[in-house]
């Protein structure tokens, strides 16, 4: 049996191409942990940028609310918390403490229901921001907005995401903000 000894140029780029991949490999080696680090200060600086983008959206929401109260003139106790003071190093400790919110308690409206009903009335707002106003979770405030959507009593725009609810006649007939005619 013969064997061919291939070209000595063949040999050579099959030589340069596996110390190429070498040099390659001891390159990232030497450059990876430079770039989990700029990746982890990006993540803290996003996951704070985040905090507090949430809490400017739960502080506007919270200021709707209590302008909604007062054009009612029905006085309620409003439970406003305040802003944690943050430190860098601290950042993934005290985002955890974040997820324990108080829940808004007594609303002298009879239910949540009608709650959000009022608050609709104004401007259509989003499931977020009914959630952050009422203080529930996303699950039950999502259950909560569907059946008052099959009910009739809210309309979806199903143009924007997310989705906006706007109260119908019928909700504002519910919420007795409008008088209903009977049909004849």
């Amino acid at each position: 049996m013969l064997v061919e000894i291939p070209d000595v140029g063949v040999i050579l780029s099959v030589l340069g191409s596996f110390v190429i991949g070498l040099v390659v490999v001891v390159i990232y080696n030497i450059i990876k942990p430079h770039l989990s680090m700029e990746s982890k200060s990006t993540k803290i600086l996003t996951d704070r940028l985040q905090y507090y983008e949430n809490l400017l959206i739960d502080m506007k929401i919270r200021l709707d609310s209590l302008e909604l109260i007062k054009e009612n003139d029905e006085p309620t106790p409003v439970l406003i918390s305040r802003p944690k003071e943050y430190r860098t190093q601290q950042v993934a400790m005290e985002t955890k403490e974040e997820k324990h919110k108080e829940r808004m308690q007594n609303m002298n409206f009879g239910s949540a229901t009608d709650y959000v009903l009022r608050l609709i009335t104004e401007k259509p707002l989003t499931s977020r921001d009914i959630q952050i106003t009422i203080g529930r979770t996303r699950e039950h405030t999502s259950r909560m907005m569907k059946k008052l959507f099959e009910e009739g009593l809210v309309e979806r725009n199903m143009q924007t995401k997310p989705f906006t609810y706007k109260i119908t006649d019928k909700g504002l007939a519910r919420v007795g903000l409008v008088k209903t005619v009977p049909a004849q």
